[in-house]
């Protein structure tokens, strides 16, 4: 703010709390230059942000005289808020040329620190498929291409193994709940063991389900190409 910014929000802080009203020419002359040493890079107003509200905020808030310090710290805070939603993307300025780059970099955050420009989130860069990605997987069927879904296979065998009985047309044992281990739909299928007593010994996963749940399975698909 200006110095003749400063001396106007001082004038409606009178008008809010008498007690902050200088008449003496010399102490309203030090209650500006104050002011401004403190609030000299605090933006008046911008989109967001108006230093009125913070001030009307206080004085509803506070039974204390506002100060600068209170007004400036409400700004730190905003622009600390505003930087922390903002992903810094990339600069439209050839890499290469270093001081463009950066220079672009640090006005983005300058922008978005000063209210001049909304913060760029990770909301908007997944808010939604564009028309690239919609293209791509009608074109892959799929978000993971089959080149990398064959090398994660190794990895994570199971769900491999449901992917290829659902590409032959097979029926998928995890589609179903295991009437057997009682594993619930989507969960592999577990080696119950149990002690001469009954006491359980081991409760892993198996790679294969039971034999059961693909006859179950079986017999979902019959069901379902009936009814279509």
């Amino acid at each position: 703010m200006e110095r003749r910014e400063i001396a106007a929000v001082l004038a409606y802080i009178g008008r809010l709390d008498p007690r902050t009203i200088r008449t003496d020419t010399g102490e309203a002359r030090d209650q500006i230059d104050q002011w401004y040493e403190l609030l000299g890079d605090v933006p008046l107003a911008t989109e967001r942000w108006d230093v009125r509200t913070a001030i009307r905020e206080h004085v509803l808030d506070s039974p204390y005289p506002i100060l600068p310090v209170d007004v400036a710290r409400k700004w730190r805070t905003y622009r600390r808020d505003r930087l922390a939603r903002h992903t810094d993307p990339t600069p439209a300025a050839d890499p290469d040329n270093v001081e463009t780059w950066r220079a672009e970099l640090l006005a983005t955050r300058h922008a978005v620190a000063t209210g001049t420009a909304e913060p760029m989130t990770h909301r908007q860069i997944t808010s939604g498929p564009g028309p690239d990605l919609e293209e791509r997987l009608r074109a892959i069927g799929s978000c993971i291409p089959p080149a990398v879904r064959a090398e994660l296979a190794p990895y994570r065998p199971t769900r491999a193994a449901r992917e290829a009985a659902i590409a032959k047309g097979d029926p998928d044992p995890l589609s179903v709940r295991c009437q057997w281990c009682g594993a619930d739909e989507g969960e592999p299928c577990r080696s119950r063991r149990v002690d001469p007593d009954g006491a359980a010994r081991g409760n892993g996963r198996r790679n294969k389900p039971h034999p059961t749940r693909f006859d179950l399975a079986a017999a979902a698909l019959t069901r379902q190409e009936a009814a279509a």
